[in-house]
């Protein structure tokens, strides 16, 4: 897999690469497809590097989380208007694991983390097989969680870092232990 990672929306201040990045979102910037809300917006930034076949991603990342919807997480779009969304989005004065799956219209689903602070790293690791997305986090030190296990179309696609923050500009995100590569454990219940 080629691991030339670009930027799609590139932020207005970044630096780092893939050992470690840190970014500052632009202003009303996110990725969502009409669902509930009725507009769509692909503004979000996201680094990203093409991928084929089974593979996984995964990082670990802490956000300065103050504001509706902040976000930071992992990202893969896929063909056409698949995509997928993952990490920590702070909604209801709590940040929570959050995944969003868009396929021309965006869905959500939210775990709350209340033992978490903006301090609190936060990993998540996304997994292809064949057609089929596992979403995983683990908060701090703790143990990986399934979250979400979704149909996601096989083939080309790109994955990488994501960030955005829908109400506001200027939200900081940091990201460490960015691995892009083999799918790896896909079992989904532990031994």
């Amino acid at each position: 897999m080629d691991r030339t990672f670009a930027w799609i929306n590139e932020p207005p201040r970044w630096s780092g690469d893939a050992t470690a990045l840190e970014l500052e979102t632009g202003a009303r910037t996110d990725f969502w497809r009409e669902t509930f809300y009725g507009f769509t917006r692909a503004s979000g930034h996201a680094w990203v590097a093409p991928v084929e076949g089974d593979f996984a991603v995964s990082a670990r990342f802490t956000g300065r989380y103050e504001t509706l919807y902040d976000q930071a997480g992992l990202m893969v779009l896929g063909a056409g208007d698949a995509w997928m969304k993952t990490g920590v989005e702070y909604t209801d004065g709590l940040m929570h694991f959050s995944v969003v799956m868009s396929a021309g219209r965006s869905d959500w689903s939210v775990v709350p983390l209340p033992e978490a602070t903006p301090d609190t790293p936060v990993a998540a690791r996304v997994t292809r097989i064949g057609a089929a997305m596992q979403v995983r986090y683990a908060v701090g030190d703790g143990p990986w969680r399934l979250a979400r296990l979704a149909p996601f179309p096989a083939g080309a696609a790109r994955a990488g870092l994501m960030a955005c923050s829908p109400e506001r500009g200027g939200f900081c995100a940091t990201f460490t232990e960015l691995a892009l590569g083999p799918a790896g454990d896909t079992a989904l219940h532990a031994p």
